[in-house]
């Protein structure tokens, strides 16, 4: 924050404000409602799509790792996926499906599904081989080994692979509302930096960055919480 503040004095740039310029609207925007209702609109596609995205990722993931064929002819797809640069899909997406609601939702998903699809299928994959041999040993079927073996040895994996891909969900919804359509909060990014009020542009990039972070740290303390007891007793 004195950094911040320092660069902002200096000034580094003209359209860099000062961490207590940035504050004061900050205040201003929570004072109005401006935010609230910004991070209102914004949390619909994200909410949406973050859900979509565990449920059919976590699905996918684990069908491909029980099974080779589904890994084989699925998982390049989320590979390729991975590794590309998916804001260049956008604009597909928006002449596929306009500037509504689902284009916003499938770019969250396009975002966030393929590292946890990837991660979910590791997960799995990587099952300790002395968990599996000791569920064959008690004659366990197929069926218990996976739902009393394997599920739970990869859930803290892929309970961490759900928390980047959040992580990455809340990229694409930013990035939604910056290419796609001026809503919520990237409105108030697009909007303020059109008209030089710097200071609410660079609140709102601060408020949002806020909010993944403390929902990404309640994911983690609910991993931790869950499914790493070494942890929770170091802590």
């Amino acid at each position: 924050m004195a950094a911040w503040e320092y660069a902002g004095r200096v000034p580094i740039s003209p359209a860099f404000p000062t961490f207590l310029e940035t504050m004061g609207a900050l205040g201003g925007l929570i004072a109005d409602g401006t935010l609230i209702e910004a991070f209102w609109i914004t949390l619909q596609p994200l909410v949406i799509g973050l859900l979509a995205s565990v449920t059919i990722g976590v699905a996918f993931g684990v069908t491909m790792g029980l099974n080779r064929l589904a890994e084989w002819l699925v998982s390049p797809i989320f590979i390729i996926a991975q590794s590309a640069p998916l804001a260049a899909l956008i604009p597909i997406l928006t002449f596929a499906y306009g500037i509504g609601l689902t284009s916003k939702v499938m770019t969250v998903c396009i975002m966030a599904m393929p590292v946890i699809v990837l991660n979910s299928l590791n997960a799995v994959r990587h099952t300790p081989v002395s968990l599996l041999e000791m569920g064959r040993s008690f004659l366990g079927s197929r069926r218990q080994i996976i739902w009393k073996v394997i599920l739970p040895a990869a859930a803290p994996v892929i309970f961490a692979g759900l928390r980047l891909g959040c992580a990455a969900g809340f990229i694409g919804v930013i990035l939604a509302e910056l290419l796609i359509t001026p809503t919520g909060i990237g409105d108030i990014i697009t909007y303020n930096q059109s008209i030089a009020e710097y200071p609410k542009m660079y609140a709102a990039i601060f408020s949002i960055i806020v909010f993944s972070v403390l929902f990404i740290e309640a994911l983690e303390r609910l991993e931790v919480t869950m499914f790493r007891p070494e942890k929770r007793a170091a802590r």
